[in-house]
């Protein structure tokens, strides 16, 4: 079938300043920020307070949409917080805003913070909205970098929630259908070989609850491990720190209310050419299959000609399968190399129209182009082993490369419309919209 994906609104959601705390509206891509139930779109945005100084200098706002176009429902009169605010949808009756106030007096740098959900009732969604707290084993000492992750099964009415301390693991908590919460222990990062086998911290990761199995794949967030790398960069870029992101992981566990995620299964590794990896999304289909997207830049541009000259700098969106914690299949799916004129993978989502097809949104940044070109959306149908038949998403109004769209990993259901979120590229400091819809 081909694919007509037709555009049906455009708008700006909202103006932000930034915060300069190392986080943004859309900080926390690998879970989402908007969410859809029937014709009510929902978007969590990031307000900064210019009041306060860095890192817990903003609060969580929430936007619906309607006949006049975005309005802010509800702003966190309660708390600052330094990341956005992942969203669980739980039709047919509740959204929660996920947030992570800090507990630090007003000024401090820095401190200890108390994960929190707000639930607003979707019947009534301007109405206040009610607070609870997840349950965690341990007392475990949380703070402003929370790395958090929101994972959401939205017919069983259940949530996932992720939230890492330090390098070592995250933390979870379960929130049941009835709407209490139990903590769930730790999810361990897996070892690093060399050395005294460090944690290779995963942050940014996409996760699927499905019935209570739970799916992960997420990619290494650590400093540069290679002495030399590290002082060549540092020489480049006056930093005593470069974090790298290079390797990537998958597990599972089938109950995570039972048993832990694991073993981990790495799904890529550009250690040796000191590359980059971006983990795009994830999903699991009904005989068990899951399905992962992800981003490969081959080798750091920056350290190329002193250490990898013979490295080709290519670009490209890979595709995998997993079965039972084994890869089954391997596809590249778009494929750039710097110096070449055309378009560079940026990101890739699937999207569940509803139909028994999986279909893959991704952007491609124009290289060698006009200097006007803007970033490319296209869509294609997933089908393990052919090439993928690309359809254009004609935006009018230009979108940046790094976009989070109403998955169902956040508790939209499948079905034709597309919401995609992504910061304005003509626009600085504004978060844009686009609706597509997918219904031949």
């Amino acid at each position: 079938m081909t694919l007509r994906p037709r555009v049906t609104a455009e708008s700006a959601i909202y103006n932000y300043q930034p915060a300069d705390n190392g986080a943004g509206p859309l900080w926390c891509f690998g879970s989402t920020v908007v969410v859809r139930h029937e014709e009510q779109v929902f978007v969590a945005g990031l307000e900064t307070l210019p009041d306060h100084p860095p890192l817990n200098n903003c609060r969580w706002l929430l936007f619906g949409h309607g006949p006049q176009g975005w309005h802010v429902l509800h702003r966190d009169l309660t708390g600052r917080t330094r990341e956005p605010s992942p969203l669980a949808l739980l039709p047919p009756g509740e959204l929660l805003v996920t947030a992570n106030p800090t507990l630090a007096l007003p000024g401090a740098y820095a401190g200890p913070a108390q994960p929190t959900v707000f639930r607003v009732a979707l019947d009534e969604p301007a109405a206040p909205p009610r607070r609870e707290v997840p349950v965690w084993r341990d007392r475990p000492a949380f703070t402003e970098h929370s790395y958090r992750t929101v994972a959401t099964d939205g017919p069983a009415r259940e949530v996932l929630y992720l939230q890492n301390t330090g390098y070592d693991v995250a933390h979870l908590s379960f929130r049941h259908r009835h709407g209490g919460w139990s903590g769930q222990g730790t999810v361990a990062w897996p070892r690093h070989e060399a050395g005294e086998g460090e944690p290779l911290r995963l942050c940014y990761p996409n996760v699927v609850l499905q019935n209570r199995a739970a799916h992960f794949l997420g990619v290494s967030d650590i400093v540069e491990p290679v002495t030399a790398w590290r002082e060549a960069k540092r020489a480049l870029t006056g930093r005593e720190w470069d974090y790298v992101f290079r390797r990537l992981f998958y597990a599972c566990s089938p109950d995570i209310t039972r048993s832990p995620f694991g073993p981990w299964c790495e799904i890529a590794n550009l250690d040796a050419t000191a590359g980059h990896l971006r983990n795009g999304d994830l999903w699991v289909d009904g005989a068990g299959t899951a399905h992962l997207v992800w981003i490969a830049s081959q080798v750091d541009a920056r350290l190329r000609p002193q250490f990898f000259p013979s490295v080709t700098p290519a670009h490209s969106l890979e595709y995998a399968q997993v079965q039972a914690g084994v890869v089954v299949g391997r596809q590249t799916l778009a494929r750039h190399v710097d110096g070449e004129t055309g378009w560079r993978p940026e990101m890739a989502r699937f999207h569940l129209p509803g139909d028994g097809r999986l279909l893959l949104v991704a952007s491609f940044a124009p290289t060698g182009l006009a200097a006007a070109t803007p970033t490319a959306y296209r869509v294609t149908q997933v089908n393990a082993g052919s090439p993928p038949q690309w359809a254009d998403i004609a935006l009018s109004r230009p979108l940046s490369g790094l976009f989070v769209t109403n998955t169902v990993r956040g508790g939209s259901l499948p079905g034709p419309v597309l919401d995609l979120v992504a910061a304005a590229a003509d626009r600085p400091g504004q978060l844009g919209w686009a609706c597509v819809r997918f219904d031949d």
